[in-house]
């Protein structure tokens, strides 16, 4: 049963609420090696475009804007979609905000970067994002891309304090997949969450879910917010000075002796 206690597993099983990485090179095989772990990969949720013809609704003109802040590849993926779907097309002059450096490099697959002016945080928090935006604001007219059902109103919340000119567009949804089946035949030691409409679908599978020893990890403070609002111990945080990634905050997670 979902939550069971995971002290009665032989092998320490981690559950990554993400699909298995493409590369067998990706740090998490290497921390499953170094720790004897069995990692297991399921994503809790999947995105959903928004068609061309119900985004202008939302009358949103997308040439308009001068910046685009972006907080995750998906995002990009669906700005870019959505632009070609309705054959805009975006400024050389554009500027892009990015949370962390792997989202910008991101961009290359839509862009030729170099000639393109690209920002992002120093270490993955909202704060160093706003410390970059802040310097390059002056002028400019936001496009902030995100989920019909998932916002990050820290963020917007900041373009309204700093009175910047900003829209918010939908230009996906985030739909919660069926994991009855991945937590009900496995006990796991660790369930890492990298979103909150990751822990959204936890609940939707289980209104009743109970840790039950079972250690909760969290990318993101959004994720971390989710975490705690739904009355859930959070172990294991990310990103952090020492720990900017998952795999490196699983990794103090064992050093630490599981504490």
């Amino acid at each position: 049963m979902a939550g069971n206690n995971a002290s009665t597993c032989t092998t320490p099983k981690i559950l990554i609420t993400q699909p298995r990485p493409d590369s067998d090179k990706s740090p998490y095989f290497e921390l499953a090696r170094k720790y004897s772990v069995e990692l297991e990969f399921f994503p809790f949720i999947r995105l959903e475009g928004i068609p061309s013809k119900e985004f202008r609704k939302q009358k949103i003109d997308i040439a308009l804007y001068s910046a685009v802040i972006f907080t995750s590849r998906h995002a990009i993926d669906h700005f870019f979609r959505t632009c070609e779907e309705m054959k805009v097309s975006v400024s050389q002059d554009t500027k892009y905000f990015c949370i962390t450096e792997a989202v910008a490099l991101y961009l290359q697959k839509f862009i030729l970067y170099r000639k393109r002016k690209v920002f992002y945080g120093a270490d993955g928090t909202n704060k160093s994002l706003f410390d970059v935006i802040n310097k390059h604001k002056e002028n400019e007219k936001f496009l902030y891309p995100c989920s019909e059902n998932q916002q990050d109103n820290e963020i917007i919340n900041w373009l309204k304090t700093n009175k910047c000119e900003f829209a918010t567009p939908f230009m996906y949804r985030t739909i919660s997949n069926d994991v009855k089946h991945i937590l009900t035949k496995t006990e796991y030691e660790v369930i890492c969450f990298f979103t909150p409409s990751g822990v959204k679908s936890l609940l939707e599978n289980f209104p009743r879910y109970k840790q039950n020893g079972t250690k909760i990890g969290a990318f993101g403070n959004n994720t971390s917010k989710a975490i705690e609002e739904a009355g859930l111990t959070l172990h294991i945080k990310a990103p952090a000075p020492e720990t900017p990634s998952m795999v490196a905050a699983l990794e103090k997670y064992f050093n630490s002796g599981k504490k």
